[in-house]
């Protein structure tokens, strides 16, 4: 395994225990928003490197070969609908929420969250090493 894919599962860890220590210290604790900042920070960070590290090299590929091409434009294509609605989400609830809103809204992030990188890991990441 490449070292850049390493560091982006790694990435990916640290994304999911912040959502998990989110989830654990429950609505309007002040671990709960400072966890949903610093989750904002590394999905942020964890995007500008896969924009800079990862996209560019497969791009160069995918210039190649039209399967990889149609994945990368449907990858990017979710992603773009996965990033509105995780920074909807936090500048939702940057001041905190209540109740079964934040709920309903924080178990959609998760799982969005969750199977975005179940699908990087297992899709995309082995395009790159390849």
């Amino acid at each position: 395994m490449s070292r850049l894919i390493y560091d982006f599962q790694k990435d990916h860890l640290v994304i999911m225990d912040g959502l998990n220590a989110v989830k654990r210290h429950g609505v309007g604790t002040k671990e709960c928003m400072d966890g949903l900042k610093s989750v904002k920070e590394q999905l942020l960070a964890h995007l500008r490197k896969e924009d800079l590290e990862l996209y560019p090299v497969l791009r160069k590929v995918a210039d190649k070969d039209a399967h990889i091409k149609e994945t990368l434009e449907l990858f990017a294509k979710d992603m773009d609908e996965i990033s509105k609605a995780a920074m909807a989400f936090f500048t939702k609830y940057a001041s905190g929420g209540e109740g079964t809103a934040f709920a309903r809204d924080f178990g959609s992030l998760y799982t969005t969250m969750q199977g975005r990188i179940r699908r990087e890991e297992n899709n995309l990441y082995k395009i790159y090493e390849k």
